[in-house]
């Protein structure tokens, strides 16, 4: 299965207005009354997905001094084709001058054999801001999970803030020096907000990143206990 989903906000002067809103089966988008100046959407998976095979696109435009809260509903389920084939997520984000997207999916859970890779690139404006999240969990209650590698690619006026590139699906996630045997990575992205300083704690840690940002990343049992740190 292939599907492209679209989505553009606009400010108008006093709102943000969803200019372009277009669903495609399983990436189905639905506006919700947003908070102030802000505009919400929900994403829900209207299909089992991401299947083996499936190639899966999201296009996030926000306009000058936009608002935008993208959020999901249920986690999404990444399961293995009939024939071992590999899944492909990808979301694509531009945000304009002055613009701000908080881009918040549930948990992606990679099930037993599934080969699935999910991609996130965003082009900042130097003055935009953006707060994206990410939760894996490796395997359901009992099960191994299958092969996993993420991308996430973040640029703010033409400047690299982020390049980070992670797989798991190997003997080697046990070992303390990549999993620990623990099933959920969470990492947590802010650019353009407060200046934080660095601290970690119990399998946790924040990172200032040189081009300006955020960078906290969890690990953890379960999804409950690394959102704690953030």
């Amino acid at each position: 299965m292939k599907a492209h989903a679209r989505l553009t906000a606009c400010f108008d002067g006093s709102r943000t207005v969803l200019r372009e809103l277009r669903s495609m089966a399983p990436l189905t988008l639905f506006p919700r009354r947003g908070r102030g100046a802000t505009a919400v959407v929900h994403l829900v998976n209207s299909a089992t997905s991401p299947l083996g095979g499936d190639d899966l696109l999201l296009t996030i435009r926000v306009g000058p001094g936009a608002s935008l809260r993208l959020s999901g509903v249920a986690a999404t389920l990444a399961l293995p084709g009939p024939h071992g084939e590999p899944s492909l997520s990808t979301v694509d984000v531009e945000v304009a001058e002055g613009g701000s997207l908080e881009y918040l999916p549930e948990p992606t859970v990679v099930t037993a054999r599934a080969r699935h890779a999910a991609v996130f690139r965003a082009s900042l404006a130097a003055d935009a801001y953006l707060h994206t999240r990410e939760v894996l969990v490796l395997g359901r209650a009992g099960e191994r999970p299958g092969a996993l590698t993420t991308s996430l690619s973040v640029t703010r006026g033409a400047v690299p803030v982020l390049r980070q590139t992670f797989s798991v699906g190997s003997v080697l996630d046990a070992s303390l020096a990549v999993l620990a045997s623990r099933r959920v990575l969470a990492t947590d992205l802010v650019v353009g907000g407060p200046e934080l300083p660095a601290a970690s704690g119990e399998w946790w840690s924040r990172s200032p990143l040189a081009a300006g940002g955020t960078l906290t990343t969890s690990l953890a049992p379960d999804a409950v206990t690394a959102l704690k740190a953030f």
